[in-house]
């Protein structure tokens, strides 16, 4: 079988979520099946570190798909060239966008669509190509993924597509991601917060993942003589004049600390060494932070909205998203109460070894081999 990949999000120090689920399947999928061959069509020079195995081939199509224009003129013209060229048997797209106007048979990963819910939280001209297009792929696919059950409930409900065209493959913990010592774990703390206990969010600071009640509710936790920083590990990206007044408007403020941008290594100590991460989203179609913190031996205070209550199961204290004093009580159960910091750590440990990449690889493949059988 000769398979064409969409791997435009493999880009070296610029990978978000959808771009590590990418990576983390792949590398699986390229290894286990050295029979087939595996076009990735990048929209740049690659680097050779995600060239995985010698079954694979680099094509890069252009124009650099980093805009809603470039999107459109990527897949629709430059992908369905590449497809046609390359004689591609089967197209795997794993991160949401796919070409319209190809025959091949495709298999495409939604991970959710949060901007159906929230379209206030993208640019205007991302929320006009997702609202348009999205849909259409999810109707063009002839085999959909996603990430959660409750993705797939969204998805189906929202676009109206039958339940059965929509598998589930899980995100997973990636290696990187583990206890480290307490001597390491107060090294952490001398150099980020002055050897003081931290709660931690970890992630980018877009209104969707609830930064102004995360705010709020830490220092509703500090006005109730509780003595902890709140670490914020990532880039303030979409940090907007809410979220900055907010903080201004703060009797604690000096207590909350900005990483900026945070290697993997990094972010595996931050979690590591944290009392608890706090994240509250509005919305996730899974959440991927959660199951990492599991893995580092740290606890979880998560919504009880859209899919983290899925991901989380028993293992993590579950707030209203909408309620600042429940996310401030959450915060101060957990800081004062240590036989209920080590149940959590126990049962996020257990919770983490449910998530497997191997697992999720295995069920991507399997549709894959139905849809080229199929065709």
């Amino acid at each position: 079988m000769r398979i064409g990949v969409n791997t435009r999000l493999l880009v070296d120090g610029k990978m978000d979520g959808i771009a590590w689920f990418s990576y983390e399947i792949l590398q699986r999928m390229v290894r286990k099946h050295p029979n087939d061959e595996f076009v990735f069509f990048f929209d740049r020079t690659p680097d050779k570190k995600f060239l995985f195995a010698d079954n694979i081939k680099p094509v890069v199509v252009n124009p650099p798909a980093r805009h809603p224009f470039l999107w459109y003129l990527f897949f629709e013209i430059g992908i369905k060239k590449a497809l046609q060229k390359e004689k591609i048997d089967l197209f795997f797209s794993p991160d949401g966008w796919l070409c319209l106007n190809t025959k091949i048979p495709t298999l495409l990963v939604m991970h959710d669509i949060n901007f159906e819910h929230y379209p206030q939280m993208s640019s205007f001209w991302t929320r006009k190509y997702y609202q348009h297009f999205f849909p259409k792929f999810a109707r063009k696919a002839d085999k959909l993924v996603t990430v959660s059950h409750f993705s797939r409930q969204d998805i189906s409900q929202h676009y109206h597509i039958p339940l059965d065209k929509i598998a589930v493959a899980y995100n997973a913990v990636a290696e990187d991601f583990f206890e480290i010592s307490k001597e390491e774990q107060q090294a952490v703390k001398n150099t980020y917060c002055g050897g003081e206990d931290y709660f931690i969010f970890a992630g980018t600071a877009n209104k969707r993942k609830n930064v102004v009640n995360i705010l709020l509710a830490f220092d509703e936790f500090r006005k109730a003589g509780n003595h902890a920083k709140l670490l914020f590990a990532g880039m303030k990206k979409y940090w907007d004049k809410d979220m900055n007044q907010t903080l201004n408007n703060m009797q604690y403020a000096d207590d909350v600390v900005f990483t900026g941008y945070i290697s993997t290594a990094d972010m595996n100590k931050l979690l590591s060494a944290a009392i608890g991460l706090v994240y509250v989203s509005l919305f996730e179609g899974f959440g991927v932070p959660i199951i990492e913190a599991f893995a580092c031996g740290t606890p979880v205070i998560t919504s009880d909205v859209t899919a983290m209550p899925e991901v989380a199961d028993t293992a993590a204290l579950l707030v209203n998203p909408n309620k600042v004093d429940e996310i401030s009580n959450a915060m101060q159960q957990l800081f004062n109460n240590k036989e209920l910091q080590e149940t959590l750590i126990k049962k996020g440990k257990i919770r983490s070894s449910y998530f497997s990449w191997d697992k999720s690889e295995t069920i991507i493949w399997q549709e894959m081999i139905k849809l080229y059988e199929k065709n």
